[in-house]
């Protein structure tokens, strides 16, 4: 029975279920549980080696878990597919650092995104037909750079790089963004624009945010996982995880 004909075995887009992972006897995820409904945005927080990279690693497929369950689309075994094969149903992720094409214009590396494959985005090669005009010109309004469009990508600053870079996911049309420390190194301008820009891709899109500044995850007004030792630690607000004492504890200090 293929993917497409098999009964949703849950309403989430994204489902991870007892998800362990160890490298070298090091337990980096210890029976992770998490689900993200469709449209949802949500914020992951917690202290360095909690085990957040390598959950967005076994959600994209570029690490395999020992045991557990991860599930997108309530039918589609994301433990059996390959990094390709997960970007093609619509699963794009973003890095901390952004990585654009710096002597293309703006308006080129969106359409180089757009007309790559999502599976073999980063190369440029192959490609459906040039996306619609209309396309690009939604994603350089939602991404503030409709101003920029002309600009070499190398002559931006570092948050519209970031920007950039969102837009280029976006060019690709993925049902899930995972986005890492989008706000890292950005003036706070810049932060709080980014923080718009992500709820208003939010509306139609779901985002799953990995992010330290808690300002920012404010701003965001989202639900919060907080992840600790390679489990879930809490889950709520963010006023709620806040005023967790194992939170205060483990990761925000007094």
């Amino acid at each position: 029975m293929s993917d497409e004909t098999k009964p949703e075995l849950t309403s989430s887009l994204l489902y991870l279920d007892g998800v362990s992972v160890s490298f070298d006897g090091y337990k980096a995820l210890r029976g992770l549980s998490l689900a993200l409904e469709p449209g949802e945005m949500r914020a992951i927080i917690g202290p360095n080696g909690a085990g957040k990279t390598t959950m967005m690693d076994v959600i994209t497929g570029k690490t395999r878990p020992d045991e557990g369950e991860v599930y997108f689309e309530g039918r589609h075994d994301l433990t059996r597919l390959d990094e390709a094969e997960i970007a093609e149903l619509g699963v794009g992720r973003k890095f901390q650092k952004p990585t654009v094409f710096e002597n293309h214009t703006v308006n080129d590396n969106l359409l180089l995104a757009a007309k790559a494959p999502r599976s073999v985005f980063a190369t440029l090669f192959g490609g459906a037909a040039a996306v619609e005009r209309e396309t690009i010109e939604r994603i350089l309004t939602t991404t503030r750079l409709t101003d920029q469009r002309g600009r070499l990508a190398g002559a931006l600053s570092h948050g519209q790089k970031q920007w950039l870079e969102i837009g280029m996911l976006l060019a690709q049309d993925p049902k899930l963004l995972l986005v890492d420390e989008p706000v890292a190194g950005m003036t706070d301008a810049e932060t709080a624009a980014t923080a718009e820009l992500l709820r208003e891709i939010a509306r139609n899109h779901s985002v799953v945010v990995v992010e330290h500044d808690m300002a920012f995850v404010r701003e965001l007004g989202v639900k919060v996982t907080v992840l600790h030792e390679g489990s879930v630690l809490a889950e709520g607000s963010l006023d709620q995880v806040s005023a967790d004492e194992r939170v205060i504890e483990v990761y925000l200090g007094r």
